[in-house]
């Protein structure tokens, strides 16, 4: 669900919640501000145009980045030129040409979708398929080893606080929609007219307590959001209301399973083939997916819409995140599917609190490793410190080893100051590798359509660019390398004291949000590259 600038404000005259604090900017940043400079442009971008400055003569290397989401408009105006399409297949003869053990993977997988063609859409948070799972051996009896009871509690108190918090936001949206409706349809029939402005509210002087409780209401919205945008604010909070209507009736429901629709054998994590070659997800949201391809690889130059940040590249499009929680079966086949079929860049904007297969997530992620693939991770969008709390799939392998091509990113803001850090964004000083642009980010949309968003999912896609940009220049650089060069080349804020997400007004150094401390930036790493790369010479 994508909530405006303008619902916040709207929403800020109800209720006041931490979380609302950094989307309440006076100021709104340039679309396209992620792409742009700090010292030129006064924003705190990657400086894409002034790496690729640097780079004017030199010749690129196509680097295919694979992007594990929600589906891609693959025809999109700017992407469809920028897409993967496999060599080894010939289109539409039913025949695994490459023998890959996928049939007709053209542009990729989709590991959602069923042999006739349907696809899943909503699905189950994993905690309510622990919870199915867990709730017939645990619920009757105490089990015999207390760490497994332990578990069984975490998830039933998971479970029951995350649907009552489904039904309560739901309800509250609804609520408050009707509200605003209710005080409209008043107003308009007190004034005799089709719709209300703040100027004719201004003039309502009523001994009825109703009449001035609606004025009040209608004339507050009114003034924050202009005359012309009641409609839109309505529609949003109908959207609003059913995003969580939809976890309610769908990621928080016992008896809904959408696995029935691609008909694997859930117990098989390594089959091959099950799904269908529908990478855009027919009849699905594949709004998030769009977006993050756009951040990445959009177009550049093309004079209409965007421009991505990497301009070399071929996005391998992989559709295995429903709207609900990714199961680890097929993030993990995504992973393998991406490795052996000549991805170098793997961008995965997704997680979840719970992973009970964690061990064949881990097997796939040592594969890409050894195969020398960056994996570049969103952080989350709780405002939570993963140090202590996990954000699934993760960099960790078992108790002690960890990831050496894993890039775990939280998200930025345009602006100076205490601000800088995404008040929603996870941190952590060990966990989390570097920050990057995540706030009001401009990228495509289905349909051929533009629009903002924000999160850890947008910041993992810049550093994916950055990531790209750099390797198509400098194509013998290990997954290791590459991610050592954008973490030493993190733009520092020496001693910048942000407000610590998650928190209202707590201060902390930014620096101490990461493991780099610093934001990734396209000029610095390109001339980090290029300096490591004459010295090697």
């Amino acid at each position: 669900m994508q909530i405006t600038l303008k619902l916040l404000f709207l929403l800020g005259i109800f209720i006041t919640t931490d979380s609302f604090a950094q989307s309440l900017q006076e100021d709104f940043p340039p679309k396209n501000w992620f792409n742009e400079d700090p010292k030129t442009d006064k924003v705190n971008g990657v400086s894409t145009d002034e790496a690729y400055e640097m780079l004017k003569g030199k010749e690129a290397t196509t680097i295919i980045v694979a992007v594990i989401d929600s589906g891609i408009d693959i025809d999109h105006e700017d992407l469809h030129e920028v897409i993967w399409t496999n060599p080894g297949e010939i289109p539409g003869n039913g025949i695994d040409d490459d023998d890959n053990g996928y049939v007709d993977d053209i542009h990729g997988w989709n590991f959602l979708g069923g042999r006739d063609g349907l696809n899943v859409g909503p699905d189950n948070y994993e905690v309510t398929r622990e919870y199915r799972r867990l709730k017939p051996i645990y619920a009757p009896k105490k089990p015999s080893k207390k760490a497994d009871y332990q578990y069984w509690l975490e998830i039933e108190k998971g479970y029951q606080e995350g649907l009552q918090k489904a039904i309560s936001q739901r309800d509250f949206y609804d609520s408050l929609r009707r509200t605003i409706e209710s005080a409209n349809r008043l107003m308009t029939a007190y004034l005799g007219v089709d719709e209300l402005s703040l100027e004719l509210l201004q003039t309502v002087d009523s001994p009825d307590e109703k009449i001035m409780l609606a004025t009040n209401l209608m004339g507050n919205i009114l003034m924050m959001i202009g005359d012309a945008e009641l409609d839109g604010i309505i529609g949003e909070l109908e959207e609003a209301a059913n995003h969580y209507d939809i976890q309610v009736q769908f990621g928080y429901n016992l008896d809904f399973d959408a696995r029935t629709i691609v008909g694997d054998d859930p117990g098989n994590l390594e089959e091959k083939g099950y799904g269908n070659n529908d990478v855009k997800g027919i009849d699905t949201d594949n709004f998030h997916g769009t977006h993050v391809a756009g951040i990445i690889a959009a177009k550049r130059g093309n004079g209409i819409g965007i421009d991505g940040i990497a301009g070399n590249v071929r996005i391998m499009a992989l559709r295995a995140v429903p709207d609900g929680d990714e199961h680890d079966k097929d993030v993990a086949n995504a992973i393998f599917y991406a490795v052996d079929n000549g991805a170098r860049i793997i961008n995965m904007s997704f997680g979840k609190a719970y992973s009970p297969h964690k061990d064949y997530v881990d097997k796939a992620v040592k594969y890409a490793q050894a195969h020398g693939v960056l994996l570049v991770h969103a952080a989350g969008n709780s405002g939570k410190n993963t140090d202590v709390e996990n954000n699934f799939p993760t960099k960790k392998l078992g108790k002690k080893k960890v990831a050496q091509n894993w890039l775990e990113v939280g998200a930025s803001a345009w602006g100076e100051g205490e601000k800088l850090a995404a008040d929603f964004s996870n941190y952590g000083k060990n966990t989390v590798d570097l920050f990057a642009p995540g706030v009001e980010i401009y990228s495509t949309a289905p349909e051929n359509e533009y629009e903002s968003a924000q999160g850890t999912s947008m910041a993992s896609p810049v550093t994916a660019g950055v990531a790209a940009l750099v390797l198509s220049y400098y194509p013998h650089l290990s997954a290791t390398d590459l991610k050592d060069i954008l973490m030493q080349s993190t733009r520092k804020f020496d001693g910048l004291m942000v407000v610590k997400p998650g928190t209202k007004d707590e201060k902390v150094d930014f620096a101490d949000l990461s493991v780099s401390g610093g934001i990734v930036n396209a000029y610095e790493a390109v001339k980090l590259a290029a300096s490591r790369s004459i010295k090697s010479k």
